[in-house]
C-alpha cells in the first residue's frame, strides 16, 4: 500500500460490491430521514413538557457511549456482511411494528424512547461492521473516493429528499413515514445480504479471549498510532464544540438574526449543500494536500466560518458561512474515516473504529449543555464563538502529527514507516 494522504490514486468500482453496498447506505439514509423529522413531531403532539421530548433525542446518542466499544469487538468476531443483513432486518421489523402501533393509536413517549434507544443500539453494532467491511470491497488506495461517494449519497437522499418528504408524508397519516423508513431497512438487508464476500480473514485469538480484553486491544491500537490518537483527541474536541452549535442554531436564526422559520430552513439547506460540494471537492483537495493536512485545512476554515456566524448580524453571510462550514465538515468526515481504515489492521477494524467513533461522539451532549449555558449569560451568538474556541483547540492539537513519520498499515497487516503528508 502506499503512502498515506497521498490522495486518492483510484476511484471505486461498482462493481464487486461497492454499488449494492453504497445503494443499501442511501436508501436507509431516506428512510432515516424521515424517521428523524417524524419522531420529534409525534413526541411534541403527545405531551406539552420539552424535557420529554429532548428525552426521545437524548436516546438516540445514549447507546453510543453504553454499547459503542461492545459493538466495535462483537463486528470483529462475526461475517460483518451478514450482522449488517441481519441487523437492518431486525431494525426493519421493529420499525415496521412500531408504525402499526402508531396507525392503532397506541404510541406513547415511552415507546418513542424505547423506539429511538433500541435503534442506536443496534446501529453501533451495524456502522462498525461496515466501517470494517468496506476495505474488504474496494482496494485501500480507493477508500477516500469510496467514503466519499457513500457520504455524498447518504447527504443528497437524507438531507434534501429525505426531510422535504417527511412533511408531506406525515400530512398522509402519522404511521406513514415509519412505514416508509421500515420499508428502506429491509430493501437495505436485502441488498446487503446478495454481497459476496470471502469469510473474514482474522488472526488466531489466543485462549482465553474475552469482549473486554478485545475492547481494550481496540483502544490500545487507537492510542498506539499517533496520528490517530491526535486526530481521534481533534475529532473529539470538534464534536464538543458542534454540540453547541447545533443545539443552538435555531436560537441563533429565529433569535439573534430574527429570520424565523424561513431562514432556519435556509441555514439548514445550506448546510447540507455545502456538504454535497465538500463531498465533491474531496478528492481534488486531498490529492494536492494529502488526507491528514486535508482535514487540518478543513478544521481552519471552519474556524473562520464560525467566526463570521458570531460576528456577522446577516442572515445571507450565516447561509455562506454555513455552506462553507458543511463543505468543510465533509472532507473533515471523508478523510478522518478513511486515515482509519488504512491505518488500522483489518481484524481490529471494528474495535478500532468503534473507539474511535465512541471517544469522539462522547463530547456533543456535553457541548449542547455548554451552548445553552453561553447563550443564555452571553446571547444567541455566543455558542457559535464557544464552537470557534473549540476548533482551534481541535487544529491546534493536529499541527504535531501533520508531519509524523508514523506506521502506515499494509494489505497485509505488516506496518512501514511512511511520512503523512
Amino acid at each position: 500500500m502506499g503512502t498515506v494522504g497521498t490522495g486518492e490514486r483510484r476511484a471505486p468500482a461498482w462493481r464487486g460490491g461497492f454499488g449494492r453496498l453504497w445503494s443499501a447506505a442511501v436508501l436507509s439514509s431516506f428512510g432515516d430521514a424521515l424517521r428523524t423529522a417524524a419522531l420529534p413531531l409525534l413526541a411534541a403532539s403527545l405531551t406539552d413538557r420539552p424535557l420529554l421530548v429532548a428525552a426521545v433525542t437524548a436516546c438516540g446518542y445514549l447507546p453510543w457511549i453504553v454499547f459503542g466499544l461492545l459493538g466495535g469487538a462483537v463486528a470483529d468476531r462475526v461475517d460483518q456482511r451478514r450482522a449488517m443483513w441481519a441487523v437492518d432486518a431486525a431494525r426493519g421489523l421493529l420499525v415496521a411494528a412500531f408504525a402499526v402501533a402508531v396507525a392503532l393509536g397506541h404510541a406513547s413517549i415511552t415507546l418513542l424512547i424505547a423506539l429511538a434507544f433500541l435503534l442506536t443500539s443496534l446501529q453501533t453494532l451495524f456502522d462498525n461492521a461496515a466501517t470494517a467491511l468496506l476495505p474488504a470491497l474496494v482496494d485501500r488506495e480507493a477508500l477516500g473516493g469510496a467514503n466519499a461517494r457513500l457520504l455524498t449519497g447518504q447527504k443528497v437522499t437524507g438531507g434534501l429528499l429525505g426531510a422535504p418528504a417527511a412533511p408531506v408524508l406525515i400530512a398522509a397519516g402519522t404511521a406513514v413515514p415509519f412505514a416508509a423508513d421500515a420499508a428502506t431497512f429491509l430493501a437495505a438487508a436485502a441488498l446487503v445480504a446478495s454481497l459476496r464476500t470471502g469469510a473474514p480473514e482474522r488472526a488466531r485469538k489466543p485462549a482465553g479471549g474475552t469482549l473486554r480484553r478485545e475492547i481494550a486491544e481496540g483502544l490500545s491500537t487507537l492510542w498506539r498510532d499517533r496520528a490517530l490518537r491526535g486526530l481521534c483527541a481533534s475529532t473529539a474536541l470538534c464534536n464538543v464544540g458542534m454540540g453547541a452549535l447545533m443545539a443552538t442554531l435555531v436560537v441563533l436564526v429565529t433569535g439573534w438574526l430574527d429570520a424565523g422559520n424561513g431562514g432556519y430552513a435556509a441555514a439548514a439547506t445550506a448546510y447540507t449543500v455545502g456538504g454535497l460540494a465538500g463531498g465533491v471537492a474531496n478528492r481534488w483537495v486531498t490529492a494536492r494536500t494529502g488526507a491528514l493536512r486535508a482535514v487540518l485545512l478543513a478544521g481552519t476554515v471552519q474556524t473562520g466560518a464560525l467566526v463570521v456566524m458570531g460576528a456577522v448580524r446577516s442572515l445571507a453571510a450565516l447561509v455562506a458561512a454555513l455552506a462553507v462550514f458543511g463543505s468543510m465538515g465533509m472532507l473533515w468526515n471523508v478523510n478522518s474515516t478513511t486515515l482509519m481504515q488504512q491505518r488500522t489492521p483489518a481484524d481490529l477494524l471494528g474495535r478500532v473504529g468503534s473507539a474511535f467513533r465512541t471517544l469522539a461522539v462522547a463530547g456533543a451532549p456535553l457541548g449542547a449543555l455548554l451552548g445553552g449555558a453561553a447563550a443564555t449569560a452571553w446571547g444567541p451568538n455566543a455558542p457559535a464563538f464557544l464552537t470557534a474556541a473549540f476548533f482551534v483547540l481541535s487544529v491546534v492539537s493536529l499541527i504535531p502529527v501533520r508531519t509524523a513519520d508514523v506506521p502506515v498499515v499494509a494489505h497485509d497487516g505488516v506496518t512501514t514507516a511512511h511520512t503523512v503528508r
